[in-house]
């Protein structure tokens, strides 16, 4: 009874403007009144960005982007709090989403707005913040953040991902936020976080042209030359309640240790692509027939600072994943294995105003099968080196991806300024090196010149 009373509270104060109009008489006197309301209960902030990349292989232009990302949350009576961030972009260029993009990945409730091919706009998070007795309510599109990986997702995967710029975003941005239900629950020495997920949207994988379009074989199968392919359209879960995704961790404080266990029941993000061959007119025709398929994510985190030293790290086990294989006796091109995954992450301050984070991160292919694409056992190093100086206006880092298996890897140094409290600069390179068959050196000729400026109002 009590939520029901806050969300008639809810709806009263959203009226209430609306209300005040009604009465010409007291017009004056109800404007004060919300006035005096509005400047209590009401933040209005706003982020505008410019930010550009060049393609240093040939000069070309990359992207120009202008980002306006206003920000509205709404202190309401009965301890409900509401927040809306929306995000309005435009992109000279259009190398990154040739056209208005397909957003076949996306609800369809959920999808930006098209404004022509260079213009979109996108309702980013909007949810309804409230406390029922000792626990935390989250209602609405969201971010929901689990792991302590930096670079590199173990168990951050409640939230699909938009690889417009392969892994080059920041994760608030990269993340497609969902709409879902959460709950944080405290339960004696653990507070239980429960998640229900409804809307069925899956990562933005770019197409074929775009700038960071997926080559590498690990990452989907390649026709031999010559012979045609035939892609079906993917099937899409479609039932609201059966289809849902639904997870739990708990957390709690141990001497010293920050701990979580993770559980997620969920559709893996990127479609499993069944192949079959036939022949037609007495030629080869192959048929790639994508589906999403579930899987159950169980593992958790750990942390804690030993001085100077801080140690995290996370470790994630998936059922019923699915590998391509180039095994021709496989009927479907794929094979069904478990997966482990784990990362170790060392953040060292000992020097004034630096810090050093090394980060190990492992995957293996429990299952053991002829033909498998990728490296069964995958092994991949991340060095952040950051430092600050004129008290914290002027940053310097440089982040180094190498993937041990492959040779490939990424560097991308940037340095920033803050020219006012809420103006900052910054330019940098974003790296890529290896052969074209790795997760990294398929990108090996998107090597880019970036820079930008950031105006938070």
């Amino acid at each position: 009874m009590m939520f029901i009373r806050k969300i008639v509270a809810l709806f009263y104060l959203i009226s209430l403007p609306l209300l005040s109009l009604a009465d010409a008489s007291a017009q004056d006197l109800n404007y004060t009144a919300f006035r005096k309301w509005f400047t209590q209960h009401v933040e209005i902030s706003a982020l505008v960005e410019q930010r550009t990349a060049f393609g240093t292989n040939k000069w070309s232009g990359q992207k120009a982007e202008v980002l306006f990302m206003p920000e509205l949350e709404i202190a309401l009576s009965h301890g409900l709090d509401l927040t809306a961030i929306g995000r309005l972009r435009s992109d000279a260029f259009d190398k990154l989403e040739p056209g208005d993009g397909a957003q076949s990945e996306v609800a369809h409730f959920s999808r930006h707005a098209v404004l022509g091919d260079r213009i979109d706009f996108e309702l980013r998070e909007f949810y309804l913040e409230t406390t029922v007795g000792r626990s935390f309510l989250t209602l609405g599109k969201q971010q929901i953040v689990w792991g302590k990986a930096d670079g590199l997702k173990v168990l951050d995967v409640v939230n699909p991902q938009d690889f417009r710029e392969f892994i080059l975003d920041d994760f608030d941005e990269s993340r497609i936020p969902l709409w879902a239900v959460n709950a944080e629950i405290p339960v004696g020495a653990f507070v239980a976080q429960l998640l229900w997920i409804s809307e069925r949207t899956y990562h933005d994988i770019p197409e074929a042209g775009a700038a960071f379009a997926f080559t590498a074989p690990a990452l989907g199968p390649v026709a031999p030359p010559g012979i045609p392919v035939e892609l079906q359209q993917v099937k899409r879960p479609h039932r609201f309640f059966a289809d849902s995704d639904a997870g739990i961790r708990l957390s709690t404080f141990w001497k010293g240790w920050d701990l979580t266990i993770n559980y997620f029941y969920h559709y893996q993000d990127i479609p499993v692509l069944f192949r079959s061959v036939a022949i037609s007119d007495g030629k080869p025709l192959i048929t790639i027939r994508p589906r999403y398929k579930r899987s159950h994510l169980m593992g958790g985190t750990f942390s804690n600072a030993f001085g100077p030293l801080t140690v995290r790290g996370e470790i994630g086990y998936s059922t019923n994943r699915f590998f391509a294989t180039a095994d021709l006796q496989n009927s479907d091109g794929v094979e069904e294995s478990g997966e482990l995954a784990y990362v170790l992450g060392f953040d060292w301050f000992g020097v004034s105003e630096t810090l050093i984070s090394l980060q190990l991160f492992q995957n293996w292919v429990t299952g053991n099968f002829p033909g498998l694409i990728r490296d069964r056992f995958d092994t991949k190093l991340s060095l952040l080196l950051q430092r600050d100086f004129l008290r914290e206006r002027l940053k310097m880092e440089t982040l180094w991806v190498q993937n041990v298996n492959q040779g490939d890897g990424m560097l991308r140094p940037m340095i920033s300024y803050e020219l006012y409290d809420n103006v900052k600069l910054w330019t940098g390179f974003d790296l890529f090196y290896g052969s074209r068959h790795g997760l990294f050196g398929q990108f090996d000729r998107n090597d880019r010149l970036a820079f930008g400026v950031e105006w938070g109002i």
